[in-house]
């Protein structure tokens, strides 16, 4: 497939990535806000990567034939890295993916998280959480900045940084929704720390005080994390730079909320609202460069963004080799 499109698809193309889009609506309000603030080639670019991402979560996690499902997205991968899409997904992703050349080692490796899900995996410790964050989340933002022509080793380690952190916010937020399908993705070091063993609090899932300890140090590392990741969006180009921000504004707000419920998100869920969302866009419209200020920690030598460095250091080789 050669790096540019035939105007004679183009109007197919088109309708191609307004699908995508559509699945970015309805699937991530969060999402969906930041990237209004995107340039329009950037948006389409990124609506499709995040359209296939989202159509193979969705396989996967909402049939009862999983491991049949993550088979029939591996073959799809395929189609789309030997020229064959098959689909509005699959088309406009494959477009994105030869265009900025997404070396197919990190869509791969987000299916490697997601056959985790299938096997229903637990993670012993911190270091094994941020392996599957780097996989369902660091993946999605070494993409996205290819997407935004950045390829350099900082911004990419910036973004996989982000993508652990909005992974382990949504680890924190979903404790209880995760629990009711038999998922636990918290570190089992923590809960048997707290007393807590894990068959039994699955059984009966509740707030009890050694979940809320453990969310609580999830989120102190999305907090490192997000603070490390936060001067690596300066180097995005500058028109690309308010959705990004947006994006960790919103999403570290969840985590904020979650603490505001004293880290119970068994009996409850979070979320921003859209008079939030707004606040937030705007926050990012107009910031000017400096530290991460959400919560003041800062310590980019913290063992959460150590421990997402090393761990990603493979998407970062995998975009240089592409």
């Amino acid at each position: 497939m050669s790096g540019h499109a035939d105007p004679s698809t183009l109007p197919a193309l088109a309708e191609d990535r307004r699908a995508c889009r559509r699945l970015l609506r309805e699937g991530s309000k969060s999402f969906y806000a930041a990237s209004v603030l995107l340039p329009p080639r950037v948006r389409d670019d990124a609506g499709a990567v995040y359209g296939w991402c989202r159509v193979a979560d969705h396989a996967v996690d909402r049939t009862d034939r999983p491991a049949e499902a993550l088979e029939s997205i591996r073959a799809g991968l395929e189609r789309v890295y030997v020229g064959r899409p098959k689909g509005a997904v699959e088309r406009a992703f494959a477009d994105a993916v030869f265009r900025h050349r997404i070396s197919r080692d990190i869509p791969e490796a987000m299916l490697e998280g997601f056959e985790w899900d299938v096997t229903g995996r637990r993670y012993a410790n911190l270091s094994e959480v941020i392996d599957y964050c780097v996989r369902v989340g660091s993946t999605v933002g070494a993409m996205m900045t290819t997407v935004m022509e950045r390829r350099d080793p900082e911004t990419l380690s910036a973004a996989c940084r982000l993508g652990v952190a909005m992974q382990l916010t949504n680890i924190a937020r979903d404790v209880g929704e995760d629990a009711r399908t038999g998922r636990l993705y918290l570190p089992l070091d923590s809960l048997e720390e707290a007393g807590v063993v894990p068959d039994v609090w699955l059984a009966s899932p509740a707030a009890v005080d050694g979940i809320r300890a453990s969310v609580n140090g999830l989120l102190d590392d999305a907090d490192d994390l997000y603070a490390a990741a936060w001067p690596g969006i300066e180097r995005l180009p500058p028109r690309c730079r308010p959705a990004i921000r947006a994006a960790a504004l919103v999403y570290a707000e969840i985590g904020r909320k979650v603490r505001d419920a004293d880290c119970d998100s068994v009996s409850q869920r979070a979320w921003t609202g859209k008079a939030e969302k707004a606040r937030l866009l705007a926050r990012s419209l107009g910031h000017r460069p400096g530290a991460w200020t959400r919560s003041g920690r800062a310590d980019i030598e913290s063992p959460s963004v150590k421990l997402a460095d090393a761990s990603a250091l493979f998407l970062v080789e995998a975009v240089h080799g592409s």
